[in-house]
């Protein structure tokens, strides 16, 4: 071998084992906070809040309960924005009541939210009477779908996010949760996979990803302990790794931070915050 033959081969071995590194490298490039963690200072000070979840360094965040009081708006959705933007935040995201998603609510929900800059708007639950209905899951999935529909004309998707209900089977064996994967259209609903609950629901994640690819662009990232408590992200149980090496296979955009009673919101999102920035996978 000559020496040109050589430094080439050696040059290219290099470049191969710098790519092969950062192919078998990642991490989540901005890390989001889902912000009914921090509802309480929120309601009582909403642009000191937003400013505070910013310095911890969170990128996005997802509201919690502006949707919660419809028509009525506190800040309005075009201050809201301006708080955001101020503090370098995106809100790809909101929760939405189920009543929301009526026709005379929707419209209201998506001018809000193309004000906002949301691409998704995602209910966390659907009406509880519907939990009772032989065909509540079914219907649910109609409205989600009538819903997904509207919001799609708008360039907005609709998604759902699951606690551990939707995995205690029906009278008929079916887990909620596949009855909405099932029945509903997957250009039309996303899945808003809360990767906590589903823990304790006992189901796996990552068989849901490989069996519905591309059909979870959220997740809330939410830790368990050995005892059932909810802990920071990190100190609990749950293989954050494994679970987000199958991120591509999910779909997953948006990972947003949620603990929904910790003792000090900030020092809870900030000790995930840190935990989440290291992470690689």
């Amino acid at each position: 071998m000559d020496r040109r033959t050589f430094i080439a081969s050696t040059t290219a071995a290099a470049f191969m084992a710098r790519f092969s590194w950062a192919a078998a490298e990642h991490r989540i490039e901005k890390i989001g906070l889902e912000l009914y963690t921090v509802r309480d200072a929120l309601n009582k000070d909403f642009e000191g809040t937003i400013a505070r979840v910013a310095k911890v360094g969170y990128k996005e965040v997802e509201l919690a309960q502006f949707f919660a009081h419809l028509p009525e708006f506190n800040p309005s959705p075009k201050d809201a924005r301006k708080i955001l933007d101020d503090n370098g935040l995106a809100a790809p995201a909101s929760h939405i009541p189920y009543s929301a998603l009526s026709p005379e609510n929707l419209p209201k929900v998506i001018e809000a939210s193309k004000v906002l800059g949301h691409s998704y708007i995602v209910n966390p639950s659907i009406d509880r009477a519907l939990f009772k209905q032989p065909d509540g899951w079914k219907r649910a999935a109609e409205t989600f779908n009538r819903a997904g529909e509207e919001c799609r004309k708008s360039d907005l998707h609709l998604g759902y996010h699951n606690h551990v209900e939707e995995f205690k089977p029906l009278p008929d064996g079916k887990l909620p949760y596949d009855v909405l994967l099932a029945e509903t259209d997957p250009k039309l609903v996303k899945m808003e996979m809360d990767i906590g609950w589903i823990h304790e629901a006992g189901a796996d994640p990552i068989a849901y990803f490989e069996k519905y690819p591309g059909r979870f662009p959220l997740v809330h990232v939410k830790d368990f302990d050995k005892d059932r408590n909810m802990v920071d992200v990190g100190k609990g149980e749950i293989d954050w790794k494994a679970i987000f090496k199958k991120a591509d296979v999910a779909g997953i955009k948006h990972y947003f931070v949620e603990f929904d009673n910790p003792k000090d919101p900030f020092e809870a999102i900030q000790a995930s915050y840190e935990y989440l920035e290291k992470l690689r996978f």
